[in-house]
């Protein structure tokens, strides 16, 4: 794509890499037919080559308006386009850079600047997890909306206390431990079977994802320092991996390498944690042996069918396809994507189920009548967001892989 930078832009970073990276798009349009909201409102500018053309207008001079803001804010950033793109266009930076652009132009009305501020200070906010504590409590008296958002209390289970000379590192993540604390805990007992200690370092936090995707870029880049700064000593000390069991996570931390790229004290400190970083599903093949031996294959097939939604940040983010049912297959267990669509997003997305709930829940029914198709016994997946995203739409339960893993254990 033939591009012409305006002076405003033409010398910056995020000119030159969004330059960078308009030059391989083609027009080819394949991306199009895979983008879930150009299938849902039928609109060029709601897929990724509308986008693309919106923000190259904005960094060759032309003025953005609501309208390209809006556009803009309705990409789920799925980075399904990314997966068909012959061209290799690396659309999720593109829009990063778009929608930052965009916002120092545009401003948004107050309703929609509070929504997105308490959105970003109070998923990251030590009063997140009493204030879920307490909306489980009265959970059934909520409104509708918001109990959907509010998952029913479930036990963490017991952390294992055994010491391992293998050790990795795990994000507890921001939401999670309140959310859904058995998933950390289960992640810690399926390793610690298999010869691997868990450590959760407590001053590493949010992976910066939430503030960085609501154009807070400059405070998640001091949330991605801080938690460098924090599993360096563990790095230093021979950890082998930094272990992410929800894929939002992963993909941010596997990205803070091209984010830092240009920071001349944490450029090649970041570099070292993207490369560590793996998602709980890379980690299977090193486990099978270990696993073969204590988990029955009759207790495996006992658990019944299983339908695996595979999130957007693993499967287009981090590009790992068939991991987790290919593994966990081998040990007994039968776990099947959806007959169809199975690429296509939950509508999920971080923040986007509550920022755009109509889309968010038209994907969401889509994705469900897709899954429910099998009916299985239970719904996996690798994403907290996700897993509570599609709970609220369906009765069969939605679990994280690795709970039916850690239960099969003995």
């Amino acid at each position: 794509m033939q591009t012409n930078l305006s002076p405003e832009y033409r010398n910056t970073a995020d000119g030159q890499e969004a330059e960078a990276i308009l030059r391989k798009c083609v027009h080819c349009g394949f991306c199009t037919a895979t983008c879930p909201t150009y299938q849902l409102l039928g609109d060029e500018l709601d897929g990724p080559r509308g986008r693309i053309y919106l923000i190259k207008q904005v960094l060759e001079g032309e003025t953005p308006t609501r309208d390209t803001q809006l556009h803009l804010d309705r990409c789920l950033t799925c980075r399904n386009c990314e997966t068909t793109c012959p061209s290799g266009v690396q659309y999720g930076h593109l829009v990063d850079i778009g929608r930052k652009l965009v916002d120092e132009k545009v401003p948004r009305p107050a309703s929609e600047q509070a929504m997105r501020w308490a959105l970003k200070e109070g998923l990251n906010s030590p009063l997140f997890a009493p204030v879920m504590k307490l909306g489980q409590t009265v959970r059934s008296l909520l409104p509708g909306g918001i109990k959907a958002k509010v998952p029913e209390a479930r036990s963490a289970g017991a952390w294992p206390t055994q010491t391992h000379e293998r050790k990795v590192l795990l994000l507890a993540g921001c939401v999670q431990p309140a959310m859904s604390p058995n998933i950390n805990s289960a992640t810690a007992r399926v390793l610690d079977a298999c010869g691997i200690q868990t450590v959760v370092e407590p001053l590493a936090g949010c992976c910066g994802g939430v503030k960085f995707h609501l154009n807070d870029q400059d405070a998640a880049i001091v949330q991605m320092k801080n938690n460098i700064d924090a599993w360096w000593p563990h790095v230093v000390n021979g950890a082998e991996a930094i272990v992410m069991n929800a894929s939002g996570c992963g993909v941010t931390v596997k990205d803070y390498g091209h984010i830092l790229r240009n920071d001349a004290v944490y450029a090649e400190k970041a570099k070292r944690i993207s490369e560590l970083t793996k998602d709980l599903s890379e980690l299977l093949p090193d486990l099978l042996p270990a696993l073969r031996q204590r988990i029955q294959p009759q207790t495996a097939q006992a658990q019944g069918l299983m339908a695996f939604h595979p999130p957007c940040t693993l499967q287009h983010g981090q590009q790992l396809k068939g991991g987790v049912e290919t593994h966990l297959n081998q040990l007994g267990f039968t776990l099947k994507v959806a007959n169809t669509e199975a690429h296509l997003c939950c509508g999920s997305a971080g923040t986007y189920s509550v920022l755009q709930p109509v889309i968010a829940t038209q994907l969401r029914d889509r994705k469900l009548g897709n899954l429910n198709e099998m009916q299985p016994r239970a719904i996996l997946s690798a994403n907290i967001g996700c897993i509570t995203h599609l709970q609220s739409g369906t009765q069969v339960p939605v679990r994280h892989w690795v709970e039916m893993l850690d239960a099969a254990i003995v």
